[in-house]
């Protein structure tokens, strides 16, 4: 019996760790850098958790240019990585393509849907976290002008600002809001320089809070507002640290989550392909409250927040999805 025993604990330890072994994760970022404080650095945090908790280490690589995405999904595929996991609408016809070549291998995409049956799409109702920012940024202008910065001018970034300006209404009905794009093309993630020299047409113009939807370029938006002591908003990574009294706070999309539960539901043999959407019921977006902006919140902004946050879920209030139609009601 105690032989049974044993040799029992032996199978379950050597089917543990041949699981294990089956999984080996990858990490393709969107252009803009590893370390951009946002959208691809939360997409990092999550793999990191899942390194950490695991001791399974993954591959992760940088692109500088839109075909360089495709060129390492597919290295990464025809080396057995499995899952992989491309963060950026960018990889869309790369992970279509590389998914069809090499159907017993798991992908998933972040901010896009590729409906193959081996792919996961996880997108985000950045609308809803959007329009609680843009609610903190309405009750925080004393000007009656918010502004916002966004990155590559395509419909998700839209569906940011459209969110931002119909919560910054619901605080004021006849608030301005001023908007900017920083340019057409993956660069425009990846220009600060840019993205300050918009935020200070704004301040120049009069507004008080700026939104930065930009990856790497919000850092100079988020600079640009401290230097002339305005408030900033940071988005996708709680970027309230970076400009401490200065961030308002921060539009927290989740991207971590898509990581860390791709990685995880593969390692437990739980991975599902499908479209995953995301929003403030299901804590994929959200407002950034800490010791860095607790003083800038006040109580009234706070209770409004929460109460905007319940009326989403309970689907009292309902935020229009630039995406839905490519339009924004005024």
């Amino acid at each position: 019996m105690k032989k049974t025993l044993l040799s029992l604990f032996a199978l379950a330890a050597m089917s543990a760790t041949a699981l294990a072994a089956d999984v080996k994760p990858a990490l393709v970022y969107g252009t803009g850098g590893k370390f951009d404080k946002s959208f691809n650095e939360a997409a990092y945090g999550g793999a990191e958790k899942f390194k950490a908790e695991t001791g399974v280490d993954y591959r992760d690589f940088e692109p500088t240019s839109d075909t360089q995405g495709e060129q390492a999904i597919r290295n990464f595929a025809s080396k057995g990585f499995n899952p992989i996991v491309a963060v950026s609408f960018a990889w869309t016809s790369a992970v279509e393509k590389v998914a069809a070549e090499f159907p017993d291998t798991q992908f998933v995409i972040v901010d896009s849907v590729v409906d193959k049956p081996n792919v996961r799409s996880v997108v985000y109702k950045e609308e809803e976290g959007s329009y609680l920012v843009g609610l903190l940024a309405g009750m925080a202008s004393t000007t009656g002008k918010v502004g916002f910065v966004g990155g590559m001018d395509i419909p998700l970034i839209r569906k940011f600002e459209c969110g931002y300006e119909q919560g910054a209404r619901a605080a004021k009905a006849d608030i301005e809001v001023l908007q900017n794009m920083i340019g057409t093309t993956g660069a425009a993630w990846n220009d600060p320089v840019r993205g300050g020299e918009l935020a200070k047409n704004q301040i120049d113009q009069g507004a008080d809070v700026i939104y930065a939807a930009a990856g790497a370029s919000g850092l100079g938006v988020l600079q640009t507002a401290a230097d002339n002591k305005k408030f900033s908003i940071g988005v996708d990574s709680n970027q309230n640290h970076l400009q401490p009294g200065s961030v308002l706070t921060s539009m927290v999309k989740r991207v971590d989550l898509a990581v860390y539960n791709a990685y995880s539901d593969a390692k437990n043999d739980k991975f599902t392909p499908g479209l995953l959407a995301l929003g403030v019921k299901e804590d994929g977006v959200g407002y950034a409250l800490d010791d860095n902006n607790a003083k800038l919140i006040t109580d009234d902004m706070k209770a409004a927040v929460e109460k905007a946050k319940a009326d989403i879920i309970a689907g009292t209030v309902k935020i229009h999805d630039y995406m839905s139609d490519n339009s924004c009601p005024k």
